[in-house]
């Protein structure tokens, strides 16, 4: 298990409170689980009804982009980084 630390866009503070916070886990599927325990009030910004990723939504881990992934089991190491951003658009 590591201490790894989740950014937040600024959209998302008045859910979290933070831009920043740390949770522990072992693998990247590990952090995303770890970071809806402690902030559930994210689950409805960031999923949809299937639990999938809503598609203006990306999860990066470090510099990867989770989607690219395949799964989530890599494993986490201390010093890690999950950065949730969001797209915006509009006229």
């Amino acid at each position: 298990m590591a201490f790894i630390t989740v950014r937040v866009p600024s959209l998302l503070v008045p859910v979290t409170g933070t831009r920043s916070f740390i949770v522990e886990a072992s693998t990247v599927g590990g952090a995303i689980e770890a970071l809806l325990d402690a902030q559930p009030g994210l689950k409805v910004h960031l999923f949809d009804e299937q639990r999938e990723l809503r598609p203006h939504v990306r999860i990066f881990w470090n510099d990867t982009d989770t989607a690219w992934l395949g799964d989530l089991d890599n494993p986490v190491a201390k010093g890690d980084t999950l950065t949730i951003m969001q797209a915006v658009s509009g006229g």
